[in-house]
């Protein structure tokens, strides 16, 4: 009877480890959802033990992001810089490689996906431009396809979807194209304009935005290519009319919309195929994959007979889980004519795409190491049936996915560019959704003298 107990502490045990990262941080989740970014902020700094174990990436992440919010530029980008820096220091641990091989990946420090890497720099990149520092705000944007391509050289066959950002060379655009440097705008948004059409609109279901269009048919105009805007005018169908005005400036708005997606949980079902001496073949018909495993060098004779008696496995893996927008449509509306925010960048789809990716090059690896926990229990049944029962025990404590992520990044960015007298300005902003009341906001826009405002609205 002494053994009931334990089971039953056992049993608490896992299914508290079972909660995903975001229900363990529901109540910073919970203070920025209701926009209370002080709170947030105290929660962040009370739970010490993150800004310095295997979370702090996270921790950092989240930290930038509330000074974001709370209009604290340079604490933002200084709590992005760390993570920056930490992201660029990890290096492959074999201590804690060997630790997640045998118990789960939450073990070792998080490591941001592709596209989290990316988003600290357009966060960055935010803060300068709302700082009207251009130089750094086109040091950040460089950065981004200097990473994106330091990120897929990690990959030998090249099978990631997420090789170009489309809205990093947008967003040199702009930054060109206020700095007076028109010929690099122009590349800038040629390039961004490719990768919309072919890279984004296979994969991520994204073409261009119609400003980047306009933008592309004006700054060809104003450099004289006439072949470049002829080109450009039969494939947009449209022709081009330059503005005359020459009182005007330029507001660029960006919105950040919703929230990113969640991660949690899914498994998959293997069953194990013999294939004589030498080797075996873990495979799911319904998915239709199939791992193959070759003894070799690699593998130890302990490995080979733990799995003597192992015939099925299931796998976990982490997935996404989206958090769907609330609101859907944005609209500037400034004398008298309406200018809608445009989608620039698709967060959410990118977040499926880049770990559907990922999972196919590593779930062989996660089947080996499923597979050789469940080989030790069969092996230690076969010894002491409660010795066998602990390992089970201790398998389902440690066979978990690795749900943590970014969890404080927009589902998408959307932007608009609206031509403002040059003095103080007023403009009313509109969005709206299926399922929520309209809301309307006047926002006062500074008088500038370099002809182009930068600003950033945003929406949880």
């Amino acid at each position: 009877m002494r053994l009931l107990p334990c089971i039953l502490c056992a049993t608490l045990f896992l299914l508290s480890g079972c909660a995903t990262w975001y229900q363990r941080n529901a109540a910073f989740q919970q203070a920025v959802s209701m926009g209370n970014f002080e709170h947030a902020e105290k929660i962040l700094h009370k739970d010490k033990k993150q800004s310095r174990d295997k979370n702090k990436i996270l921790y950092f992440l989240n930290l930038g992001y509330i000074h974001f919010m709370m209009g604290q530029i340079e604490e933002s980008n200084k709590a992005f810089e760390t993570a920056e820096q930490l992201t660029e220091e990890q290096r492959r641990n074999v201590l804690l490689e060997t630790t997640a091989l045998i118990s789960n990946p939450e073990t070792r420090p998080y490591r941001p996906e592709d596209f989290e890497v990316i988003m600290i720099n357009v966060y960055k990149a935010m803060n300068y431009l709302q700082m009207d520092n251009m130089e750094d705000a086109l040091v950040e944007a460089r950065k981004i396809n200097i990473r994106l391509q330091q990120l897929n050289d990690k990959y030998p066959d090249h099978k990631n979807r997420y090789q170009q950002d489309a809205f990093a060379h947008l967003l040199m655009g702009l930054i060109y194209d206020a700095s007076g440097n028109t010929n690099d705008a122009f590349i800038a948004y040629r390039n961004a304009y490719n990768i919309y059409q072919s890279d984004y609109a296979k994969n991520f279901g994204l073409t261009a935005p119609e400003q980047l269009k306009q933008d592309l048919l004006r700054t060809a105009h104003k450099l004289g290519f006439a072949n470049e805007l002829a080109r450009y005018e039969n494939e947009f169908h449209r022709k081009f009319i330059p503005k005359t005005s020459s009182d005007k400036e330029d507001l660029v708005m960006f919105w950040l919309n919703g929230f990113g997606p969640v991660k949690t949980e899914w498994g998959v079902t293997f069953t194990k195929i013999d294939k004589g001496v030498g080797g075996i073949v873990f495979q799911n018909q319904e998915l239709g994959l199939a791992f193959p495993f070759f003894w070799g060098n690699g593998y130890t004779n302990s490995d080979r007979n733990s799995l003597a008696d192992v015939n099925i496995v299931r796998v976990v893996f982490p997935k996404y889980q989206e958090r769907p927008l609330q609101f859907t449509q944005g609209i500037v509306k400034y004398n008298n004519a309406s200018y809608p925010l445009q989608i620039a960048e698709d967060i959410n789809q990118i977040a499926f795409k880049t770990l559907n990716d990922r999972m196919l090059r590593e779930l062989s690896t996660s089947l080996l190491r499923v597979a050789v926990k469940q080989g030790i229990k069969q092996m230690a049944s076969r010894k002491n049936e409660w010795l066998g029962f602990a390992v089970d025990i201790a398998n389902a404590l440690t066979e978990k996915a690795d749900t943590r992520n970014w969890q404080t990044l927009p589902y998408l960015i959307s932007y608009a560019r609206i031509p403002l007298n040059r003095s103080e300005n007023q403009i009313e902003m509109t969005i709206s959704g299926p399922r929520v009341k309209t809301i309307k906001e006047q926002i006062t826009i500074p008088a500038t003298n370099d002809g182009t405002h930068f600003f950033v609205y945003t929406t949880l």
